[in-house]
């Protein structure tokens, strides 16, 4: 099944500058590091979001997104699907204009939920993966 649209793919990448990643932390064998700095590469901010609060890649982190102190437009989330729904009612919560599930991120409920309050969703997708195919053209 594929959970968002290309419509959907195309205008968070086009349109969102600050992306909070859920899992991020500074340990570089974990998929959160690589696509995090493959965000800042293409122009986005990223803020990451981890127990332990720590800088990534030069940005301040937060141990949850309730203590992020400025708009975020995208939660990208980068823990097991059983704690997926939390961190999607979370990114509702604090007013995100979408949440994204990274590959192997599954949680139909908590997509549904996201969706039914009018917040653009994508689930089990990489912006790596998306980037060349949906996201904009590099000056």
């Amino acid at each position: 099944m594929t959970y968002g649209d290309d419509d959907t793919i195309a205008r968070i990448l086009a349109d969102t500058h600050t992306w909070a990643v859920v899992g991020l932390s500074n340990d570089t064998s974990r998929a959160a590091y690589g696509v995090a700095r493959f965000l800042q590469q293409h122009g986005k901010r990223i803020v990451p979001i981890h127990p332990r609060g720590e800088t990534v890649h030069g940005e301040p982190g937060y141990a949850t997104l309730a203590e992020v102190p400025f708009p975020v437009d995208v939660v990208d989330v980068f823990v097991r699907s059983s704690g997926a729904g939390a961190v999607a009612d979370d990114a509702v919560r604090i007013g995100a204009k979408a949440g994204w599930f990274q590959l192997g991120v599954v949680d139909e409920a908590a997509y549904d939920r996201v969706r039914a309050v009018g917040t653009a969703m994508v689930m089990d997708r990489c912006p790596v993966i998306e980037w060349p195919r949906l996201g904009p053209l590099e000056p």
